[in-house]
């Protein structure tokens, strides 16, 4: 009789450098201590009850199969309605828009549907944390460039120079996680400049699309033709409503970049959550809650910023997203993440080191706290900073 213990495979780790995330860290570590948690980007109040009752509405007519793999026609037709009348660009519905699980999975499949090994990609420094697992998923090489220091505007000399013949997709984020500055059409402009004479593909990640203030527009790749026609350009229904539990996106591109795009999706997610699809569709009807929160949020900005001014912190510009970086230098000479997990056990309010963000984990004395709250949980939170 064989009496040997059972033996688990050893497995070859694709990610042998990831580990559990700074995000659900902090988290963590504020749940147990109590703490306001401003460091997970996400609301901690209710989406509007019109668009939960149009999702039990859709549960209610039946509508829970298996709907179409690149998403329900009309919730492609709303998105592609939305597009054009904000930045005059036409997408069509059938060919050219696709329903995601979440914006992380349209840049993963996005990735894997531009790269391979031998590729190179670009990625702006800081960036969202996804981007460099994705990359290495397909095999490809990340090119890290970093964001001018201080003010994280795109330093177009140091884009061109990373550029190579085997630079095969660039990844943008406006508005910027984790910086919340933006990128403006003279950005863009540039960039379409630099990119003209190669065969580069454009990742635009715009899940804050609709989180832009003080009168600015969203610079959207997809209202610069030229950069539309190479851009996979990718939205967040989950940020814009307040779902980010849905986990509901979209991507729109030209067709022939769509075909291999839907090529991975199906056999990634094959398709998304059918009633609210359906309740989403029914919702953008309606322009004005999208339209309605570029005030609703500069709100709580400006109500966070005012806490914070009276504080030693030193305010950064957030000119879009929901997010409000700061300066602890006069505060603590900790490392960004050790400041992070004092802020969190000691003053009882959850942040996210911008170190985090870097590949090199570099510390700059920056902290990042996300204001998408009730006012009554920021000033509580504004109530513990003010101590310092």
């Amino acid at each position: 009789m064989n009496t040997a213990l059972p033996r688990t495979p050893v497995l070859h780790s694709r990610l042998p450098n990831v580990g559990t995330t700074i995000f659900t860290v902090m988290s963590a570590l504020a749940a147990e201590h109590g703490a306001v948690n401003l460091g997970q980007g996400f609301p901690d109040f209710d989406c509007d009850q019109r668009l939960s009752e149009a999702v039990y509405q859709a549960m209610r007519e039946g509508l829970n199969q298996y709907p179409p793999m690149a998403g329900v026609a009309p919730l492609r037709e709303a998105v592609t309605a939305k597009i054009e009348a904000l930045y005059g660009q036409h997408y069509d519905a059938s060919t050219e828009v696709t329903i995601t699980a979440g914006a992380t999975q349209a840049i993963l499949t996005a990735v894997l549907a531009t790269v391979g090994p031998g590729d190179e990609v670009i990625v702006l420094e800081p960036c969202y944390d996804s981007y460099v697992p994705n990359i290495a998923l397909a095999g490809a090489t990340v090119v890290r460039v970093a964001l001018t220091a201080g003010t994280f505007r795109p330093d177009f000399a140091a884009i061109g120079a990373a550029i190579t013949p085997r630079t095969r997709a660039i990844i943008v984020n406006t508005p910027h996680n984790p910086s919340a500055t933006i990128w403006r059409r003279a950005d863009l402009l540039a960039l379409a400049e630099l990119l003209r004479p190669t065969e580069i593909v454009l990742i635009a990640d715009e899940v804050y699309e609709h989180m832009v203030y003080d009168g600015e527009p969203h610079a959207s790749a997809a209202s610069v033709p030229e950069l539309a026609a190479r851009s996979f350009v990718i939205s967040s229904f989950g940020k814009t409503y307040h779902v980010t539990g849905w986990k509901v996106g979209y991507v729109a591109a030209p067709a022939a970049l769509m075909a291999e795009f839907r090529k991975v999706h199906q056999f990634n997610v094959f398709t998304v959550n059918t009633p609210m699809q359906h309740g989403l569709a029914r919702f953008m009807v309606d322009p004005r809650p999208h339209l309605g929160l570029p005030a609703f949020y500069a709100a709580k900005r400006d109500l966070f910023r005012a806490g914070l001014e009276s504080t030693r912190f030193k305010l950064l510009p957030s000119e879009g997203s929901y997010f409000q970086c700061v300066d602890y230098s006069a505060i603590s000479d900790l490392p960004e993440e050790a400041f992070c997990r004092w802020l969190t056990t000691e003053v009882g309010v959850a942040a996210i080191p911008l170190s985090a963000f870097y590949g090199d984990g570099r510390n700059q004395g920056l902290v990042r706290f996300c204001y998408a709250k009730r006012d009554d949980t920021l000033n509580a939170a504004l109530q513990r900073l003010q101590r310092l």
